[in-house]
């Protein structure tokens, strides 16, 4: 049977994207720990050849990325990152849109499976049958969406969102409401009720909707109900809905209602006014996800694959970027 990578790493003392590293991208590898994975290689038989692993195992040396919106300014960074990630890594990257429903989220994974050598799923709208299904017969990662036995990246909206209410809380609201579009995050709505409850916060939740620029427009009317003083979507395209529409109900953002998103892509940094937002940061994800997959696919050769009760998890963090859509809560 043929040395695998995972081998070459368990004698080296590194992890398995270190190995692969020191054979695509030796630059990004410390020359001590590089020579060290060569002698390991050496001593093993190991070939890193890729033309051969391709012809020996069926390699494409392409990785697959399917989000939920591709038009979603939140993830162009995030994709061009992991394309430069790869490459250095002697990978692609294919990029697919499942458009966040289930059936076209199938038929792209039926169209692309068998053109990569791995996938990141980001929220999958899948069950937690079918994707173990799927991480029985290749490599797989899914991000911001928790399944037993599969890899996973987890966005923490934690701190970010402690922070936003900690911002509220100082600016005097006590009424907030959140727009939440998404059915397959549970977390964030939960995440965000108890950060806000712990500081004697009312919050009344608008949705499930869909994740768009419409949706922030619909809550936009909505709020004044609720007699809320602030407003927190569920991404910056809602909350740039939100912010819309209230200029055209002629309502002041922020002296009469504070509106806070989530992500903080370009377009919160150029808004009128400028939306404060919670950072999280596309190039740790985009690092993060596409290590991982790679780790898993390295791994994969010669095991069968499958699930893994200790399967990996890695959490990225998040920051409140405070802007000019937050203010003092209105006094009258």
């Amino acid at each position: 049977m043929a040395v695998t990578i995972r081998e070459v790493a368990s004698v080296a003392g590194v992890s398995v994207s270190t190995v692969s590293r020191a054979f695509t991208a030796p630059d990004q590898v410390q020359p001590a720990t590089r020579q060290r994975i060569l002698d390991a290689a050496a001593e093993l038989g190991y070939s890193a050849n890729p033309a051969a692993r391709s012809l020996r195992g069926g390699s494409t040396g392409t990785l697959g990325l399917i989000v939920p919106d591709i038009a979603n300014p939140f993830f162009p960074p995030i994709i061009k990152a992991m394309q430069a990630r790869a490459r250095r890594l002697g990978y692609t990257v294919l990029v697919a849109d499942s458009d966040e429903r289930e059936a076209d989220e199938l038929a792209v994974i039926a169209a692309v499976s068998k053109r990569v050598d791995g996938l990141i799923l980001w929220a999958s709208t899948l069950t937690e049958g079918r994707l173990h299904e799927l991480a029985g017969r290749m490599p797989l990662v899914v991000v911001n969406r928790h399944v037993p036995g599969i890899p996973e990246v987890r966005i923490s909206l934690s701190a970010g969102i402690a922070q936003a209410a900690e911002l509220l809380k100082a600016y005097g609201h006590r009424r907030c409401v959140f727009v939440n579009a998404s059915r397959a995050e549970l977390s964030r709505g939960k995440s965000i009720q108890e950060s806000f409850e712990a500081l004697d916060l009312s919050l009344h939740e608008l949705g499930p909707y869909e994740p768009r620029f419409e949706t922030g427009v619909h809550a936009a009317t909505l709020v004044a109900a609720h007699d809320a003083t602030a407003v927190i979507a569920h991404n910056d395209l809602v909350a740039l809905g939100v912010l819309h529409q209230m200029a055209n109900l002629g309502v002041s953002v922020p002296r009469d209602v504070s509106v806070i998103g989530i992500d903080d892509t370009l377009l919160a940094s150029v808004s009128t006014p400028g939306l404060t937002t919670i950072r999280i940061d596309p190039e740790e994800i985009a690092t993060r996800a596409g290590d991982l997959l790679i780790e898993m696919i390295a791994g994969s050769a010669g095991h069968t694959k499958g699930l893994d009760a200790a399967a990996p998890l890695v959490e990225i963090g998040s920051r409140l970027i405070p802007r000019a859509s937050t203010g003092p809560a209105p006094t009258h």
